[in-house]
């Protein structure tokens, strides 16, 4: 499974692109759609957004095979889209600690879905761009649970 346009369209507009290494909420040096950059990456000149798209797209596959491996159960395409989003924004390793994950490969898809709308603080502080990011995760999750037009 691969994430659709829906999906990428919700990712970049979550992201959005920077030509200039910046350093996220997390303290970490970033450039183009949220690409965590390597010690062994410099862009002393920035980048072009074909650049960014060709990073973006590689970033995008490491989540989706994260996904893969450590996902047991099946998925829908909006669940599938809202866990890449959800993967590469906050990693492949806080996912599979997460008893989101947990919940969900004991198919609790929907305590799962509500486990997202946890994941919206840096630090102790709640983020309103990442509250509204997992709002956006947990809506594609679940378009027709009827609670989820609150969310």
């Amino acid at each position: 499974m691969h994430i659709s346009p829906v999906g990428l369209d919700l990712l970049k507009r979550s992201e959005g692109f920077r030509d200039r290494t910046y350093v996220d909420i997390a303290g970490l040096r970033t450039i183009g759609y949220g690409h965590r950059q390597a010690p062994d990456e410099s862009y002393p000149d920035g980048i072009s957004l074909a650049h960014g798209e060709s990073l973006l797209a590689a970033d995008i596959v490491t989540a989706e095979s994260a996904i893969t491996r450590l996902v047991k159960v099946p998925l829908t395409q909006g669940q599938f889209d809202a866990l890449v989003d959800f993967v590469f924004n906050i990693g492949a390793g806080r996912l599979a600690s997460s008893s989101l994950l947990g919940n969900l490969n004991a198919g609790k898809y929907q305590t799962a879905a509500w486990q997202l709308l946890a994941w919206d603080h840096a630090g102790a502080r709640e983020i309103a761009a990442l509250k509204a990011r997992r709002e956006a995760e947990f809506r594609l999750w679940s378009p027709g649970d009827v609670r989820n037009s609150a969310a």
